[in-house]
């Protein structure tokens, strides 16, 4: 059991612990914290009319970013513009901790996970990265590349949309101006077939025209009465002012009948129909101004967006410059492995000696 214990324990410990103190290389760490943050400014347009805003939660933009910073696509385009691969197989004599270039994208992915640890508080909204190279600046300039790139992609968010909201806002625009002309192009038509410009004010005008011609019909009633008191039948008075009565009589018939109020057919369109055509080509006339005012207004609010920057990365720790190697953590990991190794030492023993007791 003895020989067990120095065979399991002791001899991998005290090969691990010459590994990571002799042939171990140093790792320098770069830390860099940032959160995504939105601008919550209201534009002059949004504050008159009472536009939301266009921006949304930057909870979901730091959710995409956490996952941006482990994929694939940020560890290629990072190796291309630094060279991860040279960076992190300086040392020739660990091939452990060094990455054996040049290996694939998945490979340097995988090392990448080891070498880069990125940490989110959901609560907040930041994120915190370190990275680790066995050369301070090498640390740095990865620290550097992964807050550059995550800028980049905030500003690649940001722009997809405001493209949206703009391009939204201008097909609204552009759909109420067609509206709106041909809104107007009915109202233009209904009045060149019509001639009349405002029947509500040709309606105003014929009932005043027919309110005259009653109050003249009174009158030549009165006179016609008293005619016929004081003159015989066939007096060419009486004639002229009954003629006179039904002139007027057959005026106000035909006035009532373009009002549309009066007995009889006509072959012209009542003025009660006209009004009613017109008021419905007014509503929708309105409907596309209002519609189109709004839409205006949308846009123009759109624009006003555009213009400043809605999301925006915040550093609450820029890239740091390591002067002291902080890793790998040598203690550390001679202590996990030791307690592992002893552990699965001891459950070995113990199975082998409940075999044996059994037996």
């Amino acid at each position: 059991m003895i020989f067990s214990f120095f065979f399991c324990v002791v001899g991998p410990s005290a090969s691990v612990g010459w590994y990571l103190w002799e042939r171990a290389a140093d790792q320098y760490a770069s830390t860099v914290g940032f959160s995504v943050r939105t601008e919550e400014v209201s534009s002059a347009i949004e504050l008159l009319g009472g536009i939301t805003e266009l921006s949304g939660s930057s909870s979901s933009d730091t959710d995409i970013l956490y996952e941006f910073i482990q994929s694939q696509r940020l560890v290629a385009d990072i190796d291309v513009e630094i060279d991860l691969r040279g960076m992190w197989s300086k040392p020739t004599q660990d091939p452990v901790f060094a990455y054996e270039a040049p290996g694939t994208i998945e490979d340097l992915q995988s090392h990448w996970q080891r070498m880069v640890r990125v940490s989110y508080d959901s609560g907040t909204g930041l994120i915190n990265v370190r990275a680790l190279a066995f050369d301070p600046e090498d640390a740095q300039a990865i620290s550097t590349a992964i807050y550059q790139k995550s800028q980049q992609m905030i500003n690649a968010l940001s722009d997809i949309a405001r493209s949206d909201s703009i391009e939204f806002a201008r097909a609204e625009l552009d759909r109420s101006v067609e509206q709106l002309k041909i809104a107007r192009a009915a109202v233009t038509a209904y009045r060149n077939r019509t001639q009349i410009v405002d029947p509500s004010q040709a309606v105003g005008t014929q009932t005043a025209l027919i309110g005259n011609l009653e109050q003249q019909l009174a009158t030549a009633l009165i006179d016609l009465d008293l005619l016929l008191q004081t003159t015989r039948e066939k007096d060419p008075r009486t004639v002229q002012a009954r003629l006179r009565v039904q002139v007027i009589e057959e005026r106000i018939a035909e006035e009532r009948r373009k009002l549309g109020i009066g007995d009889g057919a006509d072959n012209q369109a009542a003025f009660a129909d006209l009004v009613g055509e017109f008021e419905s080509l007014h509503v929708d006339r309105e409907f596309a101004e209002n519609s189109y005012t709004g839409a205006l207004a949308a846009f123009e609010a759109a624009q006003a967006e555009a213009r400043r920057q809605s999301r925006y990365l915040a550093a609450h720790v820029l890239p740091t410059r390591a002067e002291q190697a902080k890793f790998p953590q040598r203690d550390v990991l001679l202590a996990i492995f030791t307690l592992f190794a002893f552990l699965i030492w001891g459950i070995a023993v113990l199975v082998i000696y409940a075999l044996r007791d059994r037996r």
